[in-house]
C-alpha cells in the first residue's frame, strides 16, 4: 500500500474529496519524486453563525446541548470523529479540517439571546463535544473565554473536554465557576508517549502538560476527571492502567474510556496512517477494530459505538472497570452541577 507523510505538524497527507462534492480531480504519483512534505499554514475563517447551541437526543450521551465554538480542529488527531463534519461546508475531512478552520465570531452574544429565550430550560452545556474549545487558534481568537464570561454571568452550568493546556489561561473564571458548582472539566489523555502524541495528535499539548493541567486544576478546587479516548488496539490500549494512574497522581477525580470510532471518512484517513507509522502492525490493528465492530471499521449503533462489542472490547471494558475501581476513579463527587441560580439575560440575580 503506497501512503505518503504528512506536511510537518499535521496528522494526515491527504485530503479527499468530501461526499457532497459535485466533482473530483485525482492527482497520480509516478514515483520519480520523493520530497519532503511541505508545511502548511493554517487559515481561519469568521463566520457569523445563526444558532449557537446544538441539541441532541442520543442515549450515549450525558447532555442534551452543546457549543463548539469553532469547526475544523488544528490539533489534526488523526482518528477525530468530527472530520466527516467538515465535508458540510464544501471542505475534506482531511488536511482540510486541520487548516482550514472556520470560528463562529459571534458565539458569545449568540449565546446570551438564546439564554434570554423565553421557554429556556437551564441545563449543562457541553463545550467541546465536537472540536476542542481550546485548540491553538483560541489563543488569539478568544471565543471560549468570551462563552465562559456569558455562562458565569448568568449562573449557567457547564462541562468541557479538552486536551489542549490552554485551559489554564482561564483559571480566574473556571474557579469562580468551580466555587458556584457551576463547572466540571474532563482532560482527555490518550498516550504517555511523547512520541506516539506527535504523529497521533500533532498540535495538541503534550501528554506531561495535560497532566499539570490536571494538577493546576484541582488545585484550584476545579472538579477534573479523565477521558482515556480512543483506545486503538496495539496503539495504546496497552497504555490504559498508565493513563489512569497518572492522572489519579495528578489529581483527577473521575474517569471515562472510549473505543475508537471510524465513521465515514475517518476509516480511510486512519487506514492510511496505520501503514505509514506502523506497516507491519496495520492490519493486526484493522482486524481487533473489526472484531469489536462486528465485522466492520465503524458501528453506529447507541449503545456499541463508544465502547465496541466482542473479545477484545470486552477485556477493555473489564480493565478499566477494574483499574477505576482500584484508583477510585468511579465516583463523580463534584460532579453534580446546581442549575438553580441560573438568572436569563434580563432577569434578576440574587443578591446572595
Amino acid at each position: 500500500m503506497s501512503v505518503s507523510l504528512p506536511p510537518r505538524g499535521r496528522g494526515t497527507a491527504s485530503n479527499p474529496f468530501n461526499r457532497y462534492a459535485p466533482t473530483q480531480i485525482i492527482a497520480s504519483d509516478d514515483g520519480w519524486f520523493q520530497e519532503v512534505p511541505p508545511s502548511r499554514a493554517t487559515e481561519v475563517r469568521a463566520e457569523t453563525a445563526k444558532s449557537i447551541i446544538t441539541r441532541n437526543q442520543s442515549p450515549d450521551l450525558p447532555f442534551d446541548r452543546s457549543i463548539n465554538p469553532y469547526r475544523g480542529c488544528e490539533h489534526g488527531c488523526i482518528y477525530c470523529y468530527a472530520r466527516p463534519s467538515h465535508a458540510y461546508w464544501d471542505l475534506s475531512p482531511g488536511i482540510d479540517f486541520e487548516t482550514r478552520l472556520i470560528a463562529k465570531t459571534n458565539a458569545a452574544a449568540l449565546l446570551e439571546q438564546q439564554l434570554s429565550m423565553r421557554g429556556y430550560v437551564c441545563a449543562p452545556i457541553a463545550l467541546g463535544s465536537n472540536t476542542d474549545p481550546y485548540q491553538p487558534i483560541e489563543r488569539e481568537q478568544r471565543l471560549t473565554r468570551q462563552i465562559l464570561e456569558v455562562l458565569l454571568r448568568y449562573r449557567h452550568p457547564l462541562t468541557i473536554v479538552t486536551k489542549g493546556s490552554l485551559i489554564l489561561r482561564d483559571l480566574d473564571l473556571l474557579s469562580e465557576l468551580a466555587r458556584q458548582r457551576l463547572v466540571a472539566v474532563m482532560i482527555s489523555l490518550t498516550t504517555l508517549d511523547d512520541e506516539l502524541k506527535r504523529i497521533l495528535e500533532p498540535r495538541a499539548a503534550a501528554p506531561a502538560a495535560r497532566l499539570r493541567a490536571i494538577r493546576v486544576l484541582r488545585g484550584q478546587g476545579i472538579p477534573v476527571g479523565v477521558l482515556c479516548a480512543p483506545m486503538i488496539p496495539m496503539i495504546n490500549d496497552m497504555e490504559l492502567e498508565r493513563l489512569l494512574e497518572q492522572a489519579k497522581r495528578a489529581g483527577a477525580q473521575s474517569a471515562g474510556y472510549m473505543f475508537v470510532r471510524l465513521p465515514r471518512e475517518v476509516a480511510p484517513l486512519f487506514e492510511e496512517w496505520l501503514h505509514a507509522h506502523y506497516p507491519q502492525r496495520a492490519e493486526h490493528v484493522l482486524s481487533l477494530i473489526r472484531q469489536s465492530r462486528g465485522g466492520e471499521l465503524y458501528d453506529s449503533r447507541f449503545g456499541h459505538r463508544f465502547t465496541g462489542q466482542g473479545v477484545f472490547a470486552g477485556l477493555l471494558a473489564q480493565r478499566f472497570a477494574v483499574a477505576i475501581k482500584r484508583l477510585g476513579l468511579n465516583r463523580r463527587a463534584g460532579f453534580d452541577l446546581d442549575g438553580s441560580k441560573f438568572c436569563p439575560p434580563g432577569g434578576q440575580l440574587a443578591l446572595l
